[in-house]
């Protein structure tokens, strides 16, 4: 297949976008669709060699493997080995163990679900994560994987055109599964293969169905394709669900851009989009190392590392890439180099698990001593179902029921159930990320169910007291928190107050409490911040600027109060602040020494609420 300039130039289209999203959304909010873009080329390009392979009756599996291994896996490894290093002198231990887990990961391809494991409401923000980014690698490897093995299975027994056809309904009922998964499992569908797979297949029907148009008409479809690119790339933002059914737009921009064949364009062909598609790949690898090495030193110069990523993948084009690309013959040097190097990076991807590196910092006492805080947290699943909601019950020695509402800032006090008498029959109807009403969504999209059927526990057994607390910083300013239901789908509520919706909701909330419990209690926030989080203070110990005499006065959560406090009021809700009893006068993230009291930014370790927290105890023991 002759070299297509236009597709090249669509690389570069698509990384430019990806690298403005990263570096700075507001830039370009729907920069992130450039990634489809590119597996719209990868299926393009994919089933180009395989059909090719099929007509010339030549395909070989095995060279089509090697191919991709020399292509994607030595610039990969080059990024693994350097980040390895660079972590060794200056990552945080805990820090320095995920990078070797995501290094792992990536190398053999799982990085997608990976992180899509680690999706949930505790796990490091993305901007701490080195390579994220090769999640859309893996997804893409594993199509690779699976696609030629499907397709020459299908070749025993069916004809060509049958293939073809069979590409093309697949790719539709592709798009479908994707909308519907989108909207019920949105971590799911971001990440994984079978919601992303009609995306390269799509390519792939570009290839097996071209459209032949006179010159004026295939400028009229490059346009067209280029402007949905671009009003995905402006228009879509993060707070879409995706990919689901938006995600059509820059994909069939791709398509259409694809098929209008003009390798003469201006657009596509010109010499800056020539030299970014052709080092697009190596630009893609290092660029987001860089947005997480800005966000890691507080690094606001992003100009000038948008052209530090462009400088460092021309070297890994020029020094790695171009080494390999070529090197599409099957032999055992062929075969034996790229998977030695995978093995050679897995192999140092277990440094950071190694008693080498642990060493280190034997007598360290802060990073000693807090060497497992990211796992210092104690909240089991759920242990009963009354009237099909579940809840997890903890049985007293008395008969008085008390029920804990909330999300995980009253999950933090569950390890008090077992440090303590349990004097009361204690119910804990909580969900993570969700502030105790119904309908809010979370921030990944799904409904906070819980809350939906709460009258159903309230009705169910009689509450003498209950306990509410929530995160209400995540939803104060915002109004798109709010969903119903419809169909199964969730529906945002766009266009309402959030604020306002908020209010009335509580108020529905507090007016069910006062009704059916005698006594409710309402719990402020722990004290939070990047002062509390490990990783912050982790960095400072690496400086030399740590001191376990750190200590800063108390938040007055200014904006949290005054929305609920006048809501409470009306109710005659009794008040707990934490931070009168755990910041004496002043606040500090330690206590023992070095020992932390959090085990993230905003809650508290499990062992430091079992030794140190007693402002519940007369709801809990004796």
């Amino acid at each position: 297949m002759r070299f297509r300039k236009d597709i090249n130039g669509l690389r570069a289209i698509a990384v430019i976008a990806v690298v403005l999203f990263h570096f700075n959304a507001s830039w370009m909010p729907g920069g992130f669709a450039g990634v489809d873009v590119f597996f719209v080329i990868s299926g393009f390009l994919m089933t180009g060699i395989i059909f090719r392979g099929f007509e010339q009756e030549n395909f070989s599996i095995l060279k089509f493997y090697v191919a991709r291994a020399n292509r994607i896996i030595p610039a990969l490894a080059v990024l693994c080995l350097v980040l390895l290093v660079f972590g060794w002198f200056y990552l945080t231990p805990l820090d320095y163990k995920a990078l070797g887990k995501h290094v792992g990961s990536s190398m053999s391809f799982l990085s997608n679900i990976i992180y899509w494991r680690e999706s949930g409401y505790f796990d490091a923000t993305s901007h701490e994560k080195w390579l994220l980014h090769t999640w859309s690698l893996s997804a893409e490897w594993q199509f690779y994987i699976i696609y030629p093995l499907v397709l020459v299975a299908m070749r025993k027994f069916m004809s060509l055109k049958a293939m073809k056809a069979t590409i093309l309904v697949g790719t539709v009922l592709g798009f479908i599964f994707c909308v519907i998964v989108t909207y019920k499992w949105p971590n799911s569908a971001y990440y994984l293969l079978p919601t992303r797979a009609w995306e390269m297949m799509i390519g792939g029907v570009a290839y097996l169905y071209p459209l032949k148009f006179a010159e004026n008409r295939k400028k009229a479809f490059e346009w067209f394709g280029l402007t949905l690119i671009i009003l995905s790339y402006i228009f879509i933002s993060k707070e879409n669900l995706w990919p689901g059914y938006l995600a059509l737009i820059p994909v069939l921009g791709a398509f259409l851009l694809v098929q209008a064949q003009r390798n003469d364009s201006a657009v596509t062909g010109n010499v800056l989009f020539q030299l970014l598609g052709k080092w697009s790949y190596s630009i893609y690898l290092w660029h987001w190392p860089l947005v997480v090495l800005s966000n890691y030193y507080s690094i606001e110069s992003a100009i000038f590392l948008i052209i530090f990523s462009v400088f460092i993948g021309f070297l890994s084009y020029r020094f790695v890439e171009s080494n390999f690309v070529n090197n599409n013959s099957v032999n055992w040097i062929s075969i034996g180099k790229p998977l030695i190097i995978c093995l050679f990076v897995i192999f140092f991807s277990t440094l950071p698990f190694n008693d080498v590196y642990l060493n280190k910092f034997e007598n360290d006492g802060f990073f000693d001593k807090n060497v497992d805080i990211r796992n210092d947290w104690f909240y089991p699943k759920e242990s009963e179902t009354i009237k099909g909601v579940d809840i997890n019950f903890v049985e007293g020695v008395g008969k008085e029921n008390v029920l804990f509402l909330g999300d995980s800032l009253i999950q933090q006090y569950y390890i008090l159930t077992k440090e303590r008498s349990v004097k009361n029959n204690l119910f804990f109807l909580t969900e993570s990320g969700c502030f105790p009403v119904s309908g809010f969504k979370y921030r990944g999209g799904h409904d906070c169910h819980n809350f939906m059927w709460l009258e159903k526990i309230i009705n169910e057994v009689n509450f003498s007291k209950v306990v509410v607390t929530g995160n209400l910083d995540q939803y104060l300013l915002r109004n798109d928190n709010f969903i119903e239901r419809h169909d199964g789908f969730l529906v945002s509520l766009d266009t309402i107050d959030g604020k306002e919706e908020l209010r009335r909701r509580i108020i529905e909330l507090f007016n069910i409490l006062s009704e059916k419990t005698d006594k409710a209690y309402y719990i402020f926030p722990t004290p939070k911040g990047d002062m509390y989080d490990y990783d912050y203070l982790g960095r400072l110990e690496l400086l030399g600027n740590g001191s376990k005499d750190i200590a800063f006065p108390k938040n007055n959560n200014v904006e949290y109060k005054e929305f609920i406090i006048p809501i409470l009021n009306e109710f005659d809700v009794e008040i707990i602040d934490p931070q009168q009893f755990l910041c004496k006068p002043n606040c500090s993230p330690f206590y023992n020494g070095y020992r932390l009291t959090h085990r993230d930014s905003s809650h508290l370790s499990a062992s430091y609420v079992a030794k140190e927290v007693h402002y519940l105890d007369f709801l809990i023991s004796n």
